[in-house]
């Protein structure tokens, strides 16, 4: 895969992340709520290695 379709991936994954956020606050998720936390914590650390691999990439904001 060339680095400029990872980078654009990347940036449509980051994009996302506020769903996971939005669900993490609804109230009703019951024992679920640590899964959706652990999957923003573990995308959390994939956005933070790519930034740290490729530092030259645009941020998605």
């Amino acid at each position: 895969m060339d680095p400029q379709t990872l980078r654009e991936k990347i940036a449509l994954i980051e994009g996302h992340r506020e769903s996971l956020v939005q669900l993490l606050e609804k109230p009703d998720l019951g024992t679920l709520r640590i899964d959706v936390n652990q999957a923003l914590e573990e995308l959390d650390d994939l956005i933070e290695e790519f930034k740290i691999t490729f530092p030259d990439a645009p941020e998605a904001n």
